[in-house]
């Protein structure tokens, strides 16, 4: 049997002081018959990101002259994965906030075929060092996501998710400043199954964050309402196109 290819992708913006620790702990040998390649993409950094990304072992980097924002590189990094092959797709943040080392906790319920779509829920698991107004305002997006969709979400904003083939595929995100709330409407909208994996979360110590609260608002809220207006037709999901025995070779994934 063919090694499937998990392609791990990271957004990234001037993020020279973490994204080399994160590459170096993303974890390449996780299975027998699963393959690991890493992709940043630098979103118009002006410092020395892709340098220490190419030492720091990334196998691939798609650079943007300028910044285009956190939801045009989510969408460049969906995009470039299916173009590398990828059979699953996994974005994490480049700023050390989330763990790389539970990826394959990610994994693994789409290689069961229990989900189409993972997201590292920081609520179901454990947060260290997050401010009361950043845990307020992922509370309230959050609640308003579970709302819209009628279905309960822990953490609607979290930077470590996995995707399916065919998740990848039909993913859209419609604005360029973020990703988090709109995907997620859209590919359960869609008829994909989400599943959230509790995961270990610390506050990054190094970098600047983009988010501000008015530009975030401003942002948000506008791309929500457009894409619940927008129609979309239900997807026919592929539940075993591309999975692996996993009770075969080895039982579970290493970390």
């Amino acid at each position: 049997m063919n090694k499937q290819k998990v392609i791990v992708f990271m957004p990234a913006h001037n993020e020279e002081e973490s994204i080399g620790d994160v590459i170096k702990r993303v974890p390449r040998s996780i299975h027998p018959w699963v393959e690991v390649e890493v992709l940043v993409i630098n979103d118009g950094s002006t410092d020395r990101t892709v340098e220490v990304a190419r030492h720091a072992g990334a196998d691939h980097i798609i650079t943007f002259e300028r910044n285009q924002g956190l939801g045009a590189a989510v969408r460049e990094g969906l995009k470039a994965s299916v173009e590398l092959g990828a059979h699953i797709g996994v974005m994490i943040d480049a700023d050390g906030e989330y763990p790389p080392e539970q990826i394959p906790d990610l994994l693994l319920p789409i290689f069961n075929g229990e989900a189409d779509y993972t997201m590292g829920s920081r609520f179901l698991g454990t947060i260290n060092g997050m401010k009361l107004h950043r845990r307020l305002g992922n509370y309230c997006f959050t609640a308003l996501q579970s709302i819209l969709l009628m279905k309960w979400i822990y953490d609607g904003q979290s930077g470590m998710r996995a995707f399916s083939r065919q998740t990848m595929e039909h993913a859209e995100i419609i604005h360029d400043y973020n990703y988090a709330q709109v995907l997620t409407l859209n590919l359960v909208r869609k008829g994909f199954r989400v599943k959230e994996i509790p995961i270990l979360y610390y506050v990054r110590t190094t970098g600047r964050s983009f988010i501000k609260f008015q530009s975030y608002m401003s942002s948000v809220l506008p791309a929500i309402y457009k894409e619940m207006r927008k129609p979309v037709e239900k997807v026919y999901v592929e539940e075993k196109a591309h999975l692996i025995p996993i009770n075969e070779g080895s039982n579970t994934f290493a970390k």
